[in-house]
C-alpha cells in the first residue's frame, strides 16, 4: 500500500510510473483542496485553524502557530511549521518538493512558495522537477513575494515585498528585487559578542 512518505519520495526521486502511487497521489491533492475550501469558505477561530492546518499537513501544529485565511495549497503534506509562525491572508505554498518553515518567523500577504518547476526541453514534455524551500527562524517575508525551488532563506533574513528570491538568501541580509539582490546587512549580535 502507497503511503504519504511514499508520495514525498516520489516527488523527490522523479514520479515513479505507477499507477497505484498517481491514484494516491491525487487523492492527497483532492483532500487537499477540500480542506482548502473548509478553511477558507466560512469564519473559523485560531483554534479551528490550528486544527484544519493540522489535518492538512498531516501534523501536529503548534498552539502558537497564527494565519489569516484565505490559505491555498495543492498539496499539504510537505508543509513543516516551527513554533510561533504567521502566515498573512492570500498565500499560495506549491509544497510537493518540502517547505519547512523555521520558528518566528513572518509571511505576509500573497506570499508565493514553490517547489516546483518544469523542464525545458520538448522532448521531456514540461516534466516536473521538484526541490524543497527552507525558511530559517525569525524570517520576513514581505508581501507579495515569490520564493523559488530549492532556495533556503537563512536566518533572521528579510524578502523585501515583491522580490523574487531565486538563489539562497544569507542569514542577517535584507534582499530585493526581481531577482532579488542582497540591499543591506542587518546587525547580529551574535558577531559583536564574538568580536
Amino acid at each position: 500500500m502507497v503511503t504519504v512518505k511514499d508520495i514525498i519520495t516520489g516527488f523527490r526521486e522523479g514520479e515513479p510510473n505507477d499507477a497505484e502511487w498517481h491514484n494516491y497521489a491525487n487523492f492527497l491533492f483532492q483532500e487537499a483542496i477540500r480542506i482548502g475550501m473548509e478553511l477558507n469558505n466560512q469564519y473559523h477561530t485560531p483554534e479551528e485553524i490550528r486544527e484544519i492546518m493540522s489535518r492538512l499537513t498531516g501534523r501536529y501544529v503548534d498552539d502558537s502557530f497564527r494565519l489569516f485565511p484565505p490559505f491555498y495549497t495543492d498539496f499539504g503534506k510537505n508543509i513543516h511549521i516551527g513554533k510561533d509562525v504567521f502566515i498573512n491572508s492570500g498565500c499560495h505554498f506549491q509544497d510537493q518538493g518540502g517547505i519547512e518553515i523555521g520558528d518566528g518567523a513572518l509571511i505576509g500577504h500573497n506570499v508565493v512558495l514553490a517547489t516546483i518547476n518544469h523542464d525545458l526541453l520538448p522532448a521531456n514534455n514540461r516534466r516536473n522537477h521538484y526541490a524543497p524551500i527552507k525558511i530559517g527562524a525569525h524570517v520576513w517575508i514581505g508581501s507579495n513575494s515569490t520564493i523559488l525551488p530549492g532556495v533556503t532563506i537563512g536566518d533572521w533574513a528579510v524578502v523585501a515585498a515583491g522580490a523574487v528570491a531565486a538563489k539562497d538568501v544569507p542569514p542577517f541580509t535584507v534582499v530585493g528585487g526581481v531577482p532579488a539582490k542582497i540591499i543591506k546587512t542587518i546587525e547580529n549580535p551574535e558577531r559583536k559578542e564574538a568580536g
